[in-house]
C-alpha cells in the first residue's frame, strides 16, 4: 500500500511540474491548428478565385488586351488543337506550328471555318535546332502576335534509366523542350515590349513538381520551363508582358509513359477541349498554375 501511495505522490507532484509544459504544447497546438485552417480557407479563395468566378464573369477580350494573332507551336492535336480553338472562339486570329503541312493545313481550315477567324501555319521540325527559327522569325515579323503558347515537347515512349536514352533521343528532347519555348519567345518578346501589351504561355508539366526517376531528363526540361516563364515573368511583368507557367497533369489525348496506352477520360483526367477551356480562363489571372482546378487539387 504504501508503495502505491508514493507512485500517486510521484505522479501528482510531476503532474503540477509539468503542467506549464502542457498549457504550452496546447497552445502551440492550438495555433498551427489555426494556421492550418487559415491556410485552408485561402487556398480555397484562391482555388474559387482562379477557377470558378472568372467563368462566372464576363468573357475577357484577349484581342484588346493582348493582340490580333497568337502563335501556337505543338498545335496539331491534344492541348495545343484545343487551346488554339479556344482562343480562336473568343476571336483570336491563329498561327500553327508543326511539322507536319498536311496535318497543319487541315487544323488550319477546320478551325477559320469553325469560328470565322484567320489563320495561318507555319512548317517546322523544333528538333532541328538552330536552323529553323530564321524561317519563323520571317514568317511572324508582319503580324500582331499578342499570345505565345509554347506547347510543343518531346517525351520518353516509356520509363527508361538516363543511360538508356540514346543521345539523340536526348537532343531532341532538350531542342523541342527546352530550346523552342526560349526561341520563340525571343522572337516575339520584342514586338510584345514595343506594344506594351503580350502574354506568353509555356505549357510545362506537373512533372516538374518533383523528381521522377525514369523520366529524368523530361521532366528536367519541364522544370526548365516553369522557372524559365518564372524569370521571364519578374522581367517583363512591368514592361505589359504576361508570362504564365500552366503545368497540367494527365490529359486525355496523351499517351501514359508508363502504360504506353492512351489515358480514358475522367474526372482527373479532362479531355484537352476540357483542359484548355480551363487554362485559358486563368490567363492573365495566374501566372502558375496547373491551368484545372482538380490538378489543383492534385498539387
Amino acid at each position: 500500500m504504501a508503495a502505491v501511495d508514493s507512485f500517486y505522490l510521484l505522479y501528482r507532484e510531476i503532474g503540477r511540474s509539468c503542467n506549464c509544459y502542457v498549457e504550452t504544447l496546447a497552445l502551440v497546438g492550438a495555433v498551427y491548428t489555426v494556421s492550418k485552417s487559415i491556410a485552408m480557407v485561402r487556398d480555397c479563395y484562391i482555388l474559387a478565385r482562379l477557377h470558378f468566378i472568372p467563368r462566372l464573369i464576363s468573357r475577357t477580350d484577349f484581342v484588346t488586351l493582348y493582340g490580333k494573332w497568337a502563335v501556337i507551336s505543338g498545335s496539331v492535336d491534344g492541348i495545343g488543337q484545343a487551346y488554339a480553338e479556344e482562343l480562336a472562339r473568343q476571336g483570336v486570329n491563329i498561327i500553327l506550328v508543326s511539322q507536319n503541312r498536311f496535318e497543319l493545313e487541315s487544323a488550319a481550315k477546320a478551325i477559320a471555318e469553325a469560328y470565322r477567324v484567320e489563320t495561318d501555319i507555319i512548317e517546322a521540325d523544333f528538333s532541328k535546332g538552330r536552323e529553323i527559327y530564321k524561317f519563323i522569325k520571317e514568317s511572324l515579323k508582319d503580324k500582331e502576335i499578342g499570345i505565345l503558347v509554347n506547347n510543343v515537347r518531346v517525351s520518353c515512349e516509356s520509363p527508361q534509366y538516363f543511360t538508356e536514352v540514346p543521345e539523340e533521343k536526348l537532343w531532341d528532347i532538350i531542342n523541342t523542350n527546352i530550346a523552342a519555348a526560349s526561341i520563340m519567345a525571343h522572337i516575339v518578346l520584342p514586338g510584345m515590349v514595343e506594344r506594351k501589351k503580350g502574354a506568353v504561355v509555356n505549357i510545362s508539366s506537373g512533372t516538374c513538381c518533383k523528381p521522377t526517376p525514369k523520366m529524368t531528363a523530361y521532366s528536367a526540361t519541364k522544370a526548365y520551363l516553369d522557372h524559365f516563364s518564372r524569370s521571364l515573368h519578374y522581367e517583363y511583368a512591368s514592361k505589359g508582358i504576361f508570362v504564365q507557367s500552366l503545368l497540367p497533369f494527365s490529359i486525355a489525348s496523351q499517351m501514359s509513359t508508363y502504360t504506353g496506352r492512351m489515358r480514358n477520360n475522367s474526372w482527373l483526367v479532362p479531355a484537352p477541349q476540357v483542359y484548355a477551356r480551363h487554362a485559358v480562363s486563368t490567363l492573365g489571372i495566374s501566372h502558375r498554375t496547373t491551368g484545372y482546378w482538380p490538378h489543383s487539387i492534385q498539387v
